[in-house]
């Protein structure tokens, strides 16, 4: 079996009883996947390295993506070519080396409505393929094929083909936005870092004009504490701007939240063989396979309400929907959605004027490393794609005045369940008979947890119990959910079944009939009570509730008031 530590209640109280004594190399603030990345830099460099985070894991942008790791095919067009390529050389990496076991290729159509199209949009996907095959690694991606309207019909019988001169198929990757986020940070726990959720920042501590630490608040334990460190990263993403209301002076980054929307369909709803892609009159359209599902967005609008809660509105919906179906020959509808999520991006914008608004599709998505003042490193921008490179940069600039530091070895460090996929996935015949699960459930724990599927299924042949579905969410196994309080970091339900698995934008009821069996399970490792347990699933369904009640409302205005009706639990 893998030995591997586990991020669970132990390691939280270990983490903060360190963080709060003696001091740290580098503190990172924020738990999305820049922060984790960095952490993970910092820390196999040799640093004494901590990470705090106000809630989960991921609880932010960080699963609320389109869950794709591609070079950003729309880029070429506004000719960024150096973020292209950028980004595919990470895709390479991400896929042949760090992350195999989580990210994996996946085909998507372009869909040509004109005759002009076909050599416009196909030199610019050759040159896309051309880009990853000139990287670095062995992109291990199919390349590109032109596609004409009677093979289009056959590949994706459900598009309308009548009034399109066929398609090119071509290669992205995806993968589970929250679980590559946790994977890092339990990656950087087993290297040394002290990580712990939970943690909310409450202010700077300073010496002189230097920032030597931060105040913070054990949400759990309602404690305070004092987190010393020569240099402190941020990467709140979207709350950057709050970061640097809290430290004073002059603003050196200011970012836009700009706001998308994905909602997700039963996969039989499309017949199609690939993904498909469309552009918008503001931006693209992805339709993006996803197991038993496809997930359908984005949207792009600037937001300026709650920040950690964006709401899905009904006109959201709309937008996603009609563009969509103007491909389909049998229209999707309201009734047919069985998830929506919301995330916020961060995106650089260029100074100006307070209450003045910018286009937000228009924005760079290449990211900016800034020193407001000693001791504090800021970084914002980019994308999920490129965050191990954010986070190299984030380091390099703490680090600057440190003394004989090593370089960034972040792309030679395999991900926790990278090691032994491989040799896992060969044997998952030989793993079915052994524990008596389906080979397809076998699959399904290969894809999510890689080399550490031993551990689950350690679990399973000390508690057969385990190894069965999860009422209300047939597709997880109960051990799933205990794994996810055990090794993973989870401390709420909304933990598992929103980002530990997806569970909450994978069944119709989004959730509702899983919540008390997960509850249970969780209640037996962290230690609930009857009331905490029922605390717990109250809070949940009213989660689901609020959310739902904004998907009703035209204006985000509206949604946003609808969805803070469902109180955050810590």
């Amino acid at each position: 079996m893998t030995l591997a530590k586990a991020l669970d209640a132990d390691q939280r109280a270990d983490a903060l009883q360190q963080l709060g004594s003696g001091e740290l190399d580098v503190l990172v603030v924020g738990g999305g996947i820049v922060g984790v990345g960095a952490a993970l830099d910092a820390v196999t460099r040799g640093l004494k390295v901590g990470l705090v985070e106000q809630r989960d894991l991921a609880s932010g942008t960080s699963s609320r993506s389109s869950k794709l790791v591609h070079g950003g095919l729309r880029y070429l067009e506004m000719f960024d070519f150096a973020l292209v390529k950028e980004a595919l050389e990470e895709r390479g990496l991400l896929l042949t080396r760090l992350a195999p076991h989580l990210v994996r290729p996946v085909p998507f159509l372009y869909p040509l409505e004109h005759a002009w199209e076909r050599p416009y949009v196909g030199a610019g996907v050759a040159l896309y393929d051309t880009m990853a095959m000139t990287g670095k690694y062995d992109m291990g991606v199919p390349k590109h094929k032109h596609v004409f309207r009677k093979q289009l019909a056959r590949m994706a019988p459900d598009i309308r083909t009548d009034d399109l001169h066929g398609a090119i198929r071509y290669y992205d990757c995806q993968v589970d936005d929250a679980r590559l986020v946790m994977t890092i940070a339990r990656t950087a726990a087993n290297n040394g870092a002290h990580v712990a959720t939970r943690t909310k920042v409450t202010g700077f501590l300073r010496d002189g004009d230097r920032v030597v630490g931060v105040r913070a608040r054990d949400l759990e334990g309602q404690r305070d504490l004092e987190i010393r460190a020569r240099v402190v990263i941020n990467a709140a993403g979207v709350w950057t701007d709050e970061v640097q209301d809290l430290v004073g002076g002059k603003a050196q980054l200011d970012v836009d939240a700009s706001k998308g929307i994905h909602v997700v369909v039963p996969k039989d709803r499309i017949r199609s063989e690939c993904g498909f892609i469309t552009k918008t009159e503001k931006s693209v359209l992805f339709v993006i396979p996803w197991d038993d599902f496809w997930i359908i967005g984005t949207t792009d609008t600037a937001w300026d309400l709650d920040l950690a809660h964006p709401a899905a509105s009904k006109t959201d919906i709309d937008y996603v929907l009609e563009h969509a179906n103007r491909l389909l020959k049998d229209p999707l509808d309201h009734r047919d959605v069985v998830g929506v999520y919301a995330g916020l991006r961060p995106l650089l914008k260029p100074m100006r004027k307070e209450g003045e608004m910018g286009e937000t599709t228009k924005l760079s998505r290449e990211h900016t490393v800034t020193n407001p003042v000693p001791g504090l490193v800021l970084v914002a921008g980019g994308k999920l794609t490129t965050y191990r490179v954010m986070a190299r940069d984030a380091v390099d600039h703490a680090i600057r005045d440190f003394d004989a530091t090593p370089s960034s070895i972040t792309d030679r460090v395999p991900l926790m369940g990278a090691w032994g996929h491989e040799a896992r996935t060969n044997q998952r015949v030989a793993l079915s008979r052994a524990s008596g699960l389906e080979i397809g459930m076998i699959d399904h724990l290969l894809g999510r947890y890689g080399g550490l599927v031993d551990e689950l299924l350690a679990l399973i042949h000390r508690r057969p119990e385990l190894g069965e579905p999860l009422p209300g969410a047939e597709h997880y196994l109960r051990a799933e959910v205990l794994y996810a309080v055990t090794h993973e970091g989870a401390r709420h339900l909304d933990d598992v079944l929103a980002r530990r698995t997806r569970v909450s934008i994978e069944t119709f009821d989004r959730g509702i009939a899983a919540a008390r069996p997960a509850a249970e399970l969780m209640a037996e490792a962290l230690g609930w009570d009857d009331a905490q347990t029922d605390a717990e699933v109250d809070h949940y369904l009213r989660r689901v509730e609020a959310e739902r009640q904004s998907q009703l409302m035209p204006t985000d205005q509206e949604a946003d008031e609808a969805r803070v009706k469902a109180p955050e639990i810590v």
